[in-house]
């Protein structure tokens, strides 16, 4: 009895000290495959996005640039139904896993080309929320978040600057009214804004570089 009791802790030992070895051992994700993104953005995604996700129509967001891991996180929740859009719902649901991370992967290694603020008026007031915020309200910048120029953090918060205006405006009243409800922390920043300072900063940002 006590001979079998050695013998399987012994055989408990190996198997604990041979798990890192295995693990250590166990082969790498697959890189992404760029040329793949390509062929499903020029397929699917084009007509809204353009076919390397820059300038498009200002009612759709600028890809170009974008942090890949923000994009995937954007279409897993499509997929999912966690951010609402019939139109995206369609298109994410038939993409696969692979798919996704190609196609992030794709638009993450084009660059985005400059945009522009259209109105002078609102640039003070555009620059000072995102800057500084506005501390009667308890709002926070954006820069903050965002980084001093759009760029945001990789893995945590996208890269907004140069974003379309229209576009960055829709996504914060979408933010405010509840019809956007994938971000807790931006519903709750969103909601503290007057239409004047979502379209203040959305313009503002619009011209970051």
């Amino acid at each position: 009895m006590m001979k079998a009791q050695i013998n399987a802790i012994a055989l408990t030992l190996v198997a604990l000290l041979a798990a890192p070895a295995l693990a250590a051992t166990a082969p790498a994700a697959a890189k992404p495959d760029l040329a793949k993104g390509q062929a499903i953005s020029t397929q699917v995604c084009a007509a809204c996005h353009t076919a390397d996700g820059s300038r498009g129509s200002p009612a759709n967001p600028i890809l170009a640039g974008q942090h890949p891991e923000y994009l995937q996180k954007q279409l897993q929740e499509f997929k999912s139904g966690k951010r609402n859009s019939p139109v995206m719902t369609g298109f994410a649901g038939t993409l696969s896993d692979d798919d996704i991370r190609n196609l992030a992967a794709f638009y993450a290694s084009k660059s985005a080309k400059p945009g522009f603020a259209k109105n002078k008026g609102s640039i003070k007031l555009g620059e000072k929320i995102y800057r500084v915020g506005i501390a009667e309200k308890a709002l926070p910048a954006c820069a903050g978040c965002h980084s001093p120029n759009g760029a945001g953090i990789p893995a945590q918060y996208p890269r907004i600057g140069g974003q379309h205006g229209d576009y960055t405006e829709a996504q914060l009243v979408a933010f405010r009214g509840g019809a956007r409800a994938n971000s807790v922390q931006m519903t709750t920043i969103a909601a503290k804004m007057s239409d004047v300072e979502v379209k203040a900063v959305a313009d503002y940002i619009a011209g970051l570089r």
